[in-house]
């Protein structure tokens, strides 16, 4: 496995590399120095601007997002990846996007605690910040994870408090296979970095580099969570229905409008997750609250006043 050579000659030398059978982590030699979040935080527009001039410095310009109406083996995208489903499923030299993608996505696996409430870190809709790029050499998987290193560092991350850990034992879904290695931040999962390849013709190779942006968000900022998210909001109901509002927001602006099944039975189940006791004076702020947070990635087809509308109709319906 030519892999840990690879990162080593990508990373240099400032690097300890511990390789045990498939194992591999990477650290800094001193990782244990103290971490000083930012005094003023970025906003959301800022972090945007600076992920976008960081990934273009590296040679990942921005493209454009996916639609969020998928239809291929999922309803909705769930991930930046799927823009390489031409490559890397079909075996064809083609991609629907590449580069860096702040792509919104939806998906229902967060970690829950015993309650059934998401854990802090996880949400229903997400920013899944990528870099998704057709590859035809080893040494360019290494060189994209040496230039994730240099994007976090301009976001003001240091080295020392990074690290890479996976296994290298490949792994196959259907037609497609890859090895992947997570990276974290004083300990905490931030994302990972995927080598994929088709199954059956491994010269169709790619990358994909994923992360949340609210979860990047958070462990450079040390926030607390509901208040990173909600902003004012986060006291004026429980954190469920507020994840509910904000999917909803960003599935109806984009008009996926609720129906018994498919895309639309996705949107209904979200706004049933939307507690009325708690919203007896509508929905009205927090969804223009989201809808300008998803505004930021693309353009939303239905304005929110007719967003408001039709999750208000659902609750009463």
């Amino acid at each position: 496995m030519r892999i840990p050579s690879v990162l080593r000659a990508a990373l240099g030398p400032h690097w300890e590399f511990t390789v045990d059978g498939p194992r591999l982590e990477i650290q800094h030699p001193r990782r244990s120095t103290p971490y000083s979040p930012p005094r003023r935080p970025p906003s959301w527009k800022e972090l945007l601007s600076s992920l976008e001039a960081a990934f273009a410095n590296v040679g990942a310009p921005r493209d454009d997002c996916l639609p969020l109406r998928w239809g291929r083996d999922t309803e909705l995208t769930i991930s930046a990846v799927q823009a390489l489903d031409p490559l890397l499923k079909d075996g064809r030299p083609q991609t629907y996007r590449r580069g860096f993608l702040p792509q919104p996505v939806v998906r229902f696996t967060g970690d829950r605690d015993a309650s059934g409430d998401l854990r802090d870190g996880f949400l229903t809709s997400f920013v899944n910040v990528s870099r998704v790029q057709p590859i035809e050499q080893l040494d360019e998987y290494g060189s994209i994870l040496d230039g994730w290193l240099s994007v976090l560092s301009q976001l003001g991350f240091h080295a020392r408090h990074l690290s890479v850990h996976g296994t290298l034992t490949p792994w196959r879904r259907r037609e497609v296979a890859g090895i992947t290695l997570h990276f974290r931040h004083l300990g905490l999962d931030l994302g990972d970095i995927v080598l994929l390849w088709n199954a059956d013709d491994p010269t169709y190779m790619a990358v994909d580099l994923g992360t949340g942006l609210e979860r990047l968000a958070w462990a450079r900022t040390q926030q607390n969570w509901n208040e990173l998210i909600f902003g004012r909001f986060a006291e004026t109901a429980p954190p469920a229905t507020l994840d509910a509002i904000r999917t909803a927001t960003l599935l109806l602006g984009h008009g996926i409008n609720p129906t018994t099944r498919g895309a639309g039975g996705i949107t209904r189940r979200v706004i049933g997750a939307i507690d009325p006791h708690a919203v007896h004076l509508g929905v009205s702020s927090m969804a223009r609250h989201a809808y300008e947070y998803w505004s930021l990635f693309s353009g939303l087809r239905a304005p929110w006043p007719h967003i408001v509308h039709a999750i208000e109709e659902e609750l009463r319906g």
